[in-house]
């Protein structure tokens, strides 16, 4: 299958900058915001102690104390860009823990508050399928009007089972409910998957995908399953209950679920690591470009690209 020419780069997939870069003629770049949000597995209204890989501590700025308001965190974001590569349009991408849970009021003001930011063009919101209340997606209708939105949700896996597991505290139903729910408003879906997962087989993998490809959703992003120090998950992994995914069978699973996607899906990230302090591994997923130069070489051995299984 040739690659479709609207990608208009030399990657076997369409990715995040591709799709910047065929849209506004130039380069975006998304300014990271911790908002000071928790989560509903977290503070008890569906769980406690939140996902078993997640430690929980939010971004860097949260550690340090106060978080400084929207707008100081995206002006510093800008400086940065500006310096380093003269760029002049954002997307401000409200990142830490669920950035939908909250009163309506207090959402709206914080979005406000960024789409007030000079040079922010648009919204990312990363958040759950269970905290998309129909008024919050009323509100992203409204500025997708003005704004390019996304909203990123948080699935990891459609089995129910390794939900279940993982107390992510929502059902694979939810999600399916809550993408329906946000068609056709003019807000850009994009939905983060992890591989290697405990007890996952690779028809497993394949099944997520075969929901996800089924689903009007227009990004992906995808990463390794991370072992963390004082989380659940990191726990295991020091105690050798769970192994972790080699980076060979990562790249050719990757691979597989990239070629059985919608050659229109936008690939935002293909590749994770964690904090330097707590990371514990894999090991691979530390060097970003070796992991992104062995699935380019994988695609290159095969012969195929994104979208080539898509029936």
């Amino acid at each position: 299958m040739p690659k479709p020419s609207f990608w208009q780069n030399e990657k076997p997939y369409y990715d995040l900058k591709s799709y910047w870069r065929n849209l506004f003629g130039c380069k975006i770049y998304k300014l990271q915001i911790d908002a000071g949000f928790t989560c509903p597995n977290r503070d008890g209204l569906v769980g406690y102690g939140g996902c078993t890989y997640c430690d929980g501590r939010g971004s860097r700025l949260r550690q340090q104390g106060v978080l400084p308001s929207v707008s100081a965190q995206l002006h510093l974001g800008k400086l940065h860009y500006e310096r380093l590569r003269g760029a002049h349009r954002y997307i401000a991408y409200f990142q830490t823990f669920t950035n939908t849970y909250g009163p309506l009021a207090h959402l709206k003001a914080l979005y406000d508050e960024a789409l007030s930011t000079d040079g922010v063009i648009g919204l990312s919101i990363g958040t759950r399928p269970d905290c998309v209340p129909a008024e919050v997606l009323d509100l992203l209708q409204e500025y997708a009007r003005r704004y390019h939105i996304w909203l990123e949700f948080g699935l990891q896996t459609i089995n129910e089972k390794t939900l279940l597991s993982l107390n992510r505290g929502h059902t694979a139903a939810q999600f399916t409910d809550a993408v329906e729910r946000a068609k056709d408003r003019g807000i850009h879906i994009c939905v983060h998957l992890i591989v290697g997962l405990p007890g996952e087989s690779w028809d497993d993998v394949m099944e997520t995908t075969r929901v996800l490809a089924s689903l009007p959703v227009n990004g992906v992003k995808i990463h390794s399953l991370l072992a963390l120090r004082e989380t659940p998950l990191g726990e295991a992994f020091t105690n050798e209950e769970i192994s972790l995914i080699s980076r060979e069978d990562y790249v050719r699973t990757v691979c597989d679920i990239l070629e059985r996607l919608p050659a229109s899906i936008v690939v935002q990230r293909l590749t994770a690591d964690g904090y330097g302090d707590i990371f514990l591994g894999p090991s691979w997923a530390a060097n970003k470009l070796e992991v992104l130069n062995a699935i380019h070489d994988e695609f290159r051995r095969r012969g195929t690209c994104q979208g080539c299984r898509y029936p």
